[in-house]
């Protein structure tokens, strides 16, 4: 593998979206990721449609570039297993509920003491402690808790989930990784592992970048279409005549007025940046009409050759077709494991020197397990033992 983590090992025990997004990070970058998981209880995205090469599509996103080790903690064979791995990888990644690696054998304490410069990463929905460190979650709870989805919606239909998994995966994964980096070259200052803790509920409270200043010093809340960014100004999405969608964002006085002009409203600029809301429901609604006039394509043509921050809102599949995100190189065919090959969102990571790779869809279950063990040195009896124990699937 290239890239530049491509000196690091990685042992993955979590499951779900946001351990594997964390750990596609770093396998994207160059870093062997090998993925411990249960013969008996087999990871859900496994079983999300659509399968090509009878594998789920989104696991082999997730999972690409990961040898998969089909492994039974529960047993002591199993746990013998990662005792022993443990001893040649630099990092672990798990996303269980907190004291479950500890019950079963191979929590942070134990395998710091056969390798004590590991770095041990759990990632999970509010962290390590506190009264909620036990309970169940997902993204919109996390998100919710966070303060976030209080001021994502309309004011007449109330908060709204948001369109992505924001805390499941802008939250914990790419959090996760950023800490883990961090570790990385403290362990290479200091010879040093450590516990990284990730709270993806902490995690989300820390993206509100704009909106924790006014309230922490000020007291002001954020409230729906309330504040600049999210339909409070002019700064929002507009229907056409024929039912699709412009983003309008060119808060910028220079864009706004350039804006304006194309609508045939060039009065309407010294209006932009009003925070009146009787001013801002005007405004809005003039925007709403000009554009309701005309079809999408027609906004299309005419913004295409003008910079003022306006732009279709397309689908995904518009997306993956739109010039600027195939001159970047953003969707890339991976080979499967039956010899075809998977379309692919790619790693947005652009190195000169080190470029990202991508070796294979995600595996099959265990796939690699024998080729795993004989790299570390298990004869063919010892596979035939953990076999026979139920530890090896």
């Amino acid at each position: 593998m290239s890239g530049p983590l491509a000196s690091l090992k990685v042992l993955d025990f979590s499951t779900l979206l946001p351990g594997p997004f964390a750990t596609l990070l770093l396998a994207d970058m160059g870093a062997e990721v090998l993925r411990v998981e249960s013969p008996t209880r087999p990871d859900m995205v496994r079983l999300l449609p659509p399968s090509e090469d009878n594998v789920s599509a989104v696991h082999g996103y997730i999972n690409r570039s990961k040898r998969s080790l089909a492994l039974d903690l529960k047993t002591p064979e199993g746990r013998e297993v990662v005792h022993r791995l443990v001893k040649d990888y630099d990092i672990v990644v798990e996303q269980f509920r907190p004291g479950v690696m500890d019950k079963l054998g191979v929590g942070y304490e134990t395998l710091k003491a056969i390798n004590p410069g590991l770095i041990y990463c759990s990632i999970t929905g509010y962290g390590q402690d506190g009264p909620y460190r036990d309970r169940a979650g997902h993204d919109l709870n996390y998100l919710s808790i966070a303060g976030m989805t209080s001021y994502n919606g309309r004011r007449d239909s109330g908060p709204a989930p948001m369109a992505f998994q924001v805390a499941d995966v802008a939250g914990g994964p790419c959090h996760a990784v950023m800490g883990l980096l961090a570790a990385v070259i403290h362990r290479q200052n200091t010879g040093e592992g450590q516990q990284l803790d990730i709270s993806m509920t902490d995690a989300a409270f820390s993206l509100h970048g704009l909106a924790a200043p006014p309230a922490l010093v000020a007291g002001e809340d954020p409230a729906l279409e309330a504040t600049t960014l999210n339909g409070g100004s002019f700064y929002d999405c507009y229907r056409t005549r024929d039912g699709r969608y412009l983003s309008v964002a060119g808060l910028e006085p220079q864009f706004f007025s350039q804006f304006c002009a194309a609508l045939g409203q060039p009065d309407l600029a010294a209006k932009g940046l009003s925070r009146d809301p009787a001013d801002v429901a005007e405004v809005k609604a003039i925007i709403a009409e000009a554009i309701g006039a005309q079809d999408y394509d027609h906004w299309c043509r005419l913004f295409a050759d003008l910079d003022c921050c306006v732009e279709p809102v397309l689908s995904f599949s518009e997306a993956a077709r739109h010039p600027q995100l195939q001159a970047r190189g953003m969707v890339v065919e991976v080979p499967r494991h039956d010899g075809g090959r998977q379309r692919q969102v790619a790693s947005p990571f652009k190195f000169s020197a080190t470029p990202v790779g991508y070796r294979f869809s995600g595996a099959r279950l265990g796939q690699h397990g024998e080729e795993v063990l004989r790299e570390q040195g298990f004869a063919d009896d010892d596979i035939a033992r953990l076999r026979d124990a139920g530890a090896l699937g």
